[in-house]
């Protein structure tokens, strides 16, 4: 075993044995041992934890780099982000579908790298259902459990209580082909749900079906995880899932986290232009501007003041406030008619537009625009028509506006 301290001078030996020791070496010991203490703190009462996980395939393309994430009992965590991001294979690395490469994986704090899939304690909802067409919605749902060779009571008492969950009892006796998508993917749920285990995976569970039906859908699920008090890891490309059924968001692209956080906020402080660009819908308007003495001047020619905080936060930014392009962002609900109501509620000068194309959604109109070269939409209430090539006026609500920086992307305010 290392001495603590190396003896100066075997002389320095007292006739008790101790040794005298410099301040110096105590110094330099003491700065040895606070190195090898870990800086990073990991939530001891996480259960399931990911830590600096990478998937790299043989072919030596890497589709997750270093992804940390702690998730806490009963929290319904959405991975989100465009095909290809690492989100799916992050979730069958969690199931054990997929090698770990790097890092470590912790569920209900037991080291879970090697395990196998069937002994981690999981249930997995596939975008397909893959269900058994030769079986019944009874036998489809008992299958797992007959492997593990459960008592046929406890089978049948856990098929019937899911099945009454997700109201599918009537059911039961028919083949999948007799059912609809949205019944099929119940069953699939079901079968899941039997398993009573620790953290339900779901990939994708609704992207086969209709709109109508995904909407009825994500409802239900929502109501499942509460009343199981189930911990749920759900992956997703539809950022309007993510942010309906989400507790905390995982935003991923090109297999890196963007950010982690509750859907407010990533929706109202977006960590890049990225996250800026994929949440909401319509989409964050984003336009070069340039920035100098507490003022922007957009793309289109107008020259906007900033609120005392967005030069704060750039001044911090950057350490100074010397003047620059950066990237200003406004959500489309955040651009209002430029009447004279709004002008004094808001403040700031209205500005004049040519409509491009008026979407109408029943309540509200997407107005769309040529803004200095970029398509502008905002959404605008309907209270009076408004049809292309219309002249209205805007104005924006400097309050809510975003600034990222324009070479990194990231957020400035």
């Amino acid at each position: 075993m290392k001495k603590l301290f190396k003896r100066k001078d075997e002389k320095e030996t007292k006739p008790n044995g101790l040794t005298t020791v410099t301040k110096q070496e105590i110094e330099e010991r003491a700065k040895e041992i606070e190195a090898l203490i870990p800086t990073e703190k990991w939530d001891p009462s996480a259960y399931v934890s990911l830590r600096h996980i990478d998937k790299i395939y043989d072919n030596g393309v890497q589709a997750v780099f270093d992804f940390n994430l702690d998730i806490a009992k009963h929290e319904f965590i959405v991975f989100v982000g465009p095909s290809g991001c690492g989100k799916s294979t992050t979730l069958r690395m969690v199931a054990g579908l997929e090698d770990i490469t790097n890092g470590e994986l912790y569920i209900d704090g037991e080291y879970s790298n090697d395990k196998s899939p069937k002994d981690r304690d999981i249930a997995m909802v596939f975008q397909s259902y893959a269900l058994y067409p030769h079986m019944t919605v009874y036998e489809n749902m008992a299958f797992g459990l007959k492997i593990r060779h459960l008592p046929k009571e406890e089978i049948d008492e856990r098929v019937h209580h899911a099945a009454k969950i997700l109201q599918i009892e009537e059911y039961l006796d028919r083949k999948p082909k007799a059912l609809s998508g949205g019944q099929r993917q119940r069953v699939a749920l079901g079968r899941a749900i039997v398993r009573n285990a620790k953290v339900f995976l779901m990939d994708e569970p609704l992207s086969n079906l209709d709109a109508k039906l995904r909407v009825q859908m994500r409802s239900e699920i929502i109501k499942l995880h509460e009343s199981l008090n189930a911990t749920t890891i759900y992956v997703t490309h539809d950022q309007t899932e993510a942010m309906t059924m989400a507790s905390r968001i995982v935003v991923m692209k090109l297999g890196h986290i963007q950010q982690i956080g509750t859907p407010i906020e990533i929706y109202n402080k977006p960590a890049n232009v990225f996250v800026a660009s994929f949440i909401g819908s319509p989409a964050m308007n984003l336009m070069t501007a340039h920035y100098a003495k507490g003022k922007i001047s957009l793309s289109s020619g107008q020259l906007l003041t900033l609120p005392k905080e967005c030069k704060a936060g750039i001044e911090s930014f950057y350490g100074n406030d010397e003047e620059r392009d950066i990237t200003f962002g406004i959500r489309p609900e955040d651009i209002h008619q430029g009447d004279q109501e709004h002008v004094l509620k808001y403040g700031g000068k209205a500005m004049d537009i040519k409509v491009a194309v008026a979407e109408l959604l029943g309540h509200e109109y997407y107005v769309h625009t040529d803004f200095g070269g970029i398509d502008l939409v905002a959404k605008i209430p309907l209270t009076n028509e408004i049809k292309i090539g219309d002249d209205i006026k805007i104005l924006i609500d400097m309050s809510k506006i975003h600034l990222f920086d324009i070479e990194s992307g990231k957020r400035i305010y």
